[in-house]
């Protein structure tokens, strides 16, 4: 109410932006988001460089109990989602929402191999006495060199795990809107940000590969 004149004041002018400022927002805001990724694992990535300067005999010797096949395999896991991702987006901008769909559900299929893999990767540690809290963790041979080389590994790949856990939820969600027939040439914003997240996982993964298990 107008305390003046005494009469009702109407409903505040809401603005809503144009479709392309919209799309322009949301590619900066996950830019500005994935350079904060970036941030982090960057530290991670350096906290590893100077500790294998520091401890470079044992490094070299604690990454042979990793399973460079594993790790490659999982590398080419990765690669293959990120092209079905970017196909997905591509299907997006051409209104073909049920390859948006196929793809996008190939790309969450391979995440899920992915998980699959490292737990197989993660078990074996464990049974090695290679994981925190096992008796051989814990032991006197098992020194604070070792501790940290797979301190480090635990930390980053499964960082790395949390955020391809995170990327399977955002294009499980795409994908719902997808079946909806959601996207067109006109708007396709989720799945091309979705696909920039997944891009990301992918690209960090490339990194985590060479630096933990081919640095022997």
């Amino acid at each position: 109410m107008n305390s003046q004149t005494g009469e009702l004041a109407g409903p505040p002018h809401v603005h809503h932006m144009d479709a392309r400022t919209a799309y322009g927002a949301a590619k900066l805001g996950m830019w500005l988001f994935l350079g904060t990724e970036v941030l982090l694992f960057g530290g991670l990535f350096a906290a590893f460089a100077v500790y294998r300067w520091k401890y470079l005999g044992e490094f070299t010797h604690a990454s042979k109990h990793l399973d460079w096949r594993l790790g490659g395999l999982n590398t080419a896991v990765l690669l293959v989602s990120s092209f079905f991702a970017a196909v997905a987006v591509d299907a997006a901008q051409h209104n073909d929402n049920k390859k948006v769909v196929r793809n996008l559900a190939i790309t969450i299929g391979c995440g899920l191999l992915f998980l699959v893999i490292k737990y197989i990767e993660y078990s074996g540690k464990y049974h090695h006495g290679l994981f925190p809290g096992t008796a051989e963790w814990n032991s006197p041979e098992f020194n604070e060199s070792y501790k940290c080389f797979f301190g480090l590994y635990f930390a980053m790949t499964g960082l790395h795990a949390l955020h391809v856990i995170v990327g399977m939820i955002v294009l499980g969600w795409v994908l719902s809107l997808a079946r909806k027939n959601r996207f067109s040439r006109k708007y396709y914003t989720p799945v091309e940000v979705g696909a920039l997240y997944w891009h990301l996982v992918d690209i960090i993964w490339i990194y985590l590969f060479p630096l933990l298990y081919l640095v022997a």
